[in-house]
């Protein structure tokens, strides 16, 4: 027979995905769509989840073209997907009531500032992980009932359902049989109770969401049911899902305490594996599951930076350094050593642990010599001291997870660049495991639908079909380093609001 094949669908923030792997962790054909985003308001993004539906269909059916293989080889789909962008739909006609809100939306803010001034943050933390911020589902959900009209008297009456994009494509695959979610994905909506491992009535009471709208929360590696024979000839089974970021921490392979990593897109999210211990966080960041499997739950401490590969971007669209990353980079490596120049990307404000959404950017240090490569350098630099923030975070609140032989794996990306890579182990001064395969995200979910098919009996088995890495060593220029970091940790209170 056959090796059996894992069919990965990682719906993103930019396009929608589909990749067929092996047992083996080797992808063997893949397709994609780019996904339109709407600005409808100031602070407002949209997607269209009935476009994220058709193509999640459509790249599914032509990655199974190109692999060329039966239908039946198929042993299982693994669904990942943007974690907190969530939707309202019609549980009778599955038509979404409004577009799906993504989770950098910011219409929220003032809604989260009124919990804050009412001292529910603290609460909220204790219960969920999480702190009181726009970016993740519950009040969005919230914003959604109260402004669509007669949506919230159609969820009290359980005509409608809400999810994020997991739950929504899950229900779309099989026919409006399954309304499910994993817990990964439900540890980040501000409405899950994450050391109970059930939805919060405190916290559905808090904000304000009836529970009828909500879907069942299973393990990643669990039965989400079949696709309607409808939609790839026969039907497959759900056997796996998570949230992207949970999903890159399962392709990268850290399934056990003190295992990291760092995905370089847009923004950059961070996660340190801290095993069954719920590590709450004293530097502002998030604590999170970062799994559970046959009902064993492990947690994660999560920084997010909101601007990494999206400074690159910005040194060609508005510094007019034509030619991509690739040009950037190579600009930046003329730049004289030891400028003193200091780019902080707060573009959209602060991620973690600073979390200060009115932030704005700057550039400091400048002198009469300081020129556009001087920038670019400190830009790219910025990306490698952001994560020397966040590893400094999660050493104060989880040094127990900080071994001797601690390392950073890395996606993405900015993770393309072996430069970048050397000055992230040199500025951060931990070794960097770059990985030979991007698509870890996608992975990720092959292997949690894998282990849930029984291709796999244990989660540290699926995790070794992780891709090979190529190992960076930092300098041991202490002093370079430590000059900079004393730099950037000066320019940042200069930003904050």
């Amino acid at each position: 027979m056959a090796d059996p094949l894992i069919l990965a669908l990682d719906q993103g923030t930019t396009s929608t995905r589909a990749i067929l792997f092996d047992v083996q962790g080797r992808a063997l054909a893949d397709a994609s769509r780019p996904l339109q985003q709407s600005y409808p308001n100031d602070g407002w993004v949209e997607h269209d989840a009935d476009e994220i539906w058709t193509a999640s269909v459509e790249v599914m059916r032509e990655a199974v073209e190109k692999a060329g293989r039966p239908l039946a080889d198929i042993a299982a789909i693994g669904v990942t997907n943007q974690r907190e962008t969530v939707v309202i739909w019609d549980r009778d006609t599955g038509r979404p009531i409004a577009p799906a809100i993504v989770w950098q939306d910011r219409r929220t803010a003032s809604a989260c500032d009124r919990l804050i001034k009412a001292g529910s943050e603290e609460r909220v933390t204790e219960v969920t992980g999480l702190l009181l911020d726009p970016y993740f589902s519950g009040t969005k959900i919230a914003w959604l009932l109260d402004h669509v009209g007669g949506a919230r008297q159609r969820a009290e009456q359980g005509q409608l359902l809400c999810g994020t994009m997991d739950s929504w494509v899950i229900w779309k695959l099989t026919g409006g049989k399954v309304h499910a979610t994993d817990a990964t994905n439900a540890s980040r909506t501000l409405l899950f109770d994450i050391g109970a491992q059930r939805w919060s009535d405190e916290m559905l009471q808090l904000f304000d969401v009836p529970a009828a709208l909500l879907p069942r929360v299973l393990d990643c590696a669990d039965d989400y049911g079949h696709t309607d024979a409808s939609i790839l000839g026969h039907p497959v089974p759900i056997r796996g899902v998570a949230g992207d970021q949970q999903a890159a921490l399962m392709g990268q392979g850290c399934v056990r305490p003190g295992e990291m990593k760092a995905t370089y897109g847009t923004g950059c999210f961070m996660l340190l594996n801290t095993g069954q211990q719920k590590a709450l966080s004293r530097s502002r960041l998030l604590t999170t599951v970062a799994a559970r499997v046959k009902g064993k739950t492990t947690y994660a401490l999560e920084g997010s930076i909101f601007v990494a590969g999206a400074a690159v971007q910005w040194l060609g669209e508005e510094l007019g350094i034509a030619g991509g990353p690739a040009a950037a980079e190579a600009l930046a490596r003329t730049a004289k050593a030891d400028s003193g120049v200091v780019v902080v990307p707060a573009f959209t404000g602060l991620g973690a642990p600073w979390w200060d959404a009115g932030a704005r950017g700057g550039i400091f240090g400048l002198t009469r010599d300081s020129g556009l490569a001087e920038i670019a350098a400190a830009t790219f630099d910025a990306c490698a001291l952001q994560t020397r923030d966040l590893i400094e975070a999660m050493r104060a609140d989880a040094p127990h997870a900080f071994g001797s032989k601690a390392e950073l794996r890395i996606d993405g990306g900015m993770s393309r660049s072996a430069w970048f890579s050397q000055r992230l182990a040199d500025l951060t001064g931990f070794p960097v495991c770059r990985s030979s395969f991007q698509e870890t995200t996608a992975l990720g979910a092959a292997l949690f639908a894998g282990l849930g098919a029984g291709l796999f009996s244990t989660i540290e088995e699926a995790a070794a079909a992780r891709p090979d890495t190529e190992s960076v060593t930092p300098s041991d220029d202490t002093r370079m380093r430590e000059t900079a970091y004393a730099r950037w940790l000066d320019a940042v209170p200069r930003v904050r609001s």
